[in-house]
């Protein structure tokens, strides 16, 4: 088969690979659709390799149909051409890939597989973040920077639906109106207003920020962190601002706030198993309702992964990008 792997010039190059071995417990998935995801562009720095025993190559998020099944998989529940979507430790840009039968999910009806590939990573960090992680409610208040990114294109509609309120982030008015759709209840302009100022507002408003889930650290965690909800949790999910804060440590020994560090990626498989299983019986009837959508804004051929690449390294993305792979 073929699969885009990185040359020594960190070139992407669509190239012939072994097929994958289908073992025990496991289903041959032919992938149509591949999404992208920003630990794509680290791992093809090098700075973010496959866990081991997953393949070298990128891919975090699939969407295919099973076109075999390994030994001990009669009581899965899955059967060839059943139409699925993956959440892997790596291997998704290529034409198959072998998959942990618990590891997949049935695409939501209604959705295509282009849009059901953008669901496993970005839902499943989502959920693990503001509900497991974070706690979070109805009628309590999330903090979602970043609110042009393809992970919050899923993170603000997923807490919207459950009851939240939320808040985000983004560079300019302009981005503030494409991402309109996602009905956050206040977009915060960075280019203009403070953050800070807004969480102060907002907690005298009487709607602290109660969870955050923060893709982006740096300065600006330090500053907002005093002037969270009594309880707050504050999750760290990356550094794209910045590794380095400067925290006031009495307003979190006295509000009782919590800092917490969480990745999915290498969290053992039985976590990934649970939260798969509670986004399809908790957020997948929501999504087949129409009361949460797939943000897609660009799909592509496999051919164009170099420019798909481009487009997250540009920041011009307002939703998920997506790899066609047929």
């Amino acid at each position: 088969m073929k699969a885009v792997l990185v040359n020594e010039n960190k070139d992407l190059v669509w190239s012939d690979v072994p097929d994958p071995e289908v073992g025990s417990g496991e289903a041959l998935v032919k992938i149509h659709a591949a999404a992208l995801n920003r630990a794509d562009l680290l791992q093809r720095e090098g700075k973010y390799p496959s866990p081991p025993g997953c393949p070298e190559w990128m891919g975090l998020e699939v969407a295919g149909k099973i076109v075999r099944l390994g030994e001990d998989t009669q009581d899965s529940g899955w059967k060839v051409g059943d139409a699925v979507c993956a959440l892997l430790g790596g291997g998704g840009y290529a034409e198959y890939v072998s998959v942990k039968t618990d590891m997949l999910m049935p695409v939501p009806k209604g959705l295509t597989l282009e849009e059901a590939s953008a669901l496993p990573e970005a839902f499943a960090t989502s959920y693990l973040n503001l509900f497991i992680e974070g706690g979070l409610s109805a009628g309590q208040t999330a903090f979602i920077p970043a609110g042009a990114s393809g992970l919050a294109s899923a993170a603000i509609p997923l807490a919207k639906a459950f009851g939240a309120r939320v808040i985000t982030s983004v560079l300019s008015d302009e981005i503030a109106a494409q991402i309109a759709h996602l009905k956050a209840d206040v977009v915060i302009n960075s280019a203009k207003q403070d953050v800070e100022a807004v969480f102060i507002a907002e907690k005298e408003a009487g709607h602290p920020v109660n969870v955050a889930m923060d893709c982006l650290g740096g300065k600006m965690l330090g500053k907002c962190l005093p002037h969270m909800a009594r309880d707050g949790r504050w999750i760290l999910i990356s550094t794209l601002a910045g590794e380095v804060t400067e925290v006031g440590l009495r307003p979190l020994l006295t509000g009782g706030v919590r800092l917490i560090g969480s990745m999915l990626r290498n969290r053992p498989i039985e976590m990934k198993v649970r939260i798969l299983k509670e986004l399809v019986e908790n957020v997948w009837p929501k999504m087949e309702r129409g009361e949460i959508k797939p943000s897609v804004y660009k799909i592509l051929p496999i051919a164009q992964a170099e420019e798909a690449h481009a487009i997250l390294q540009r920041g011009e993305s307002k939703g998920k990008v997506v790899l066609r792979i047929l």
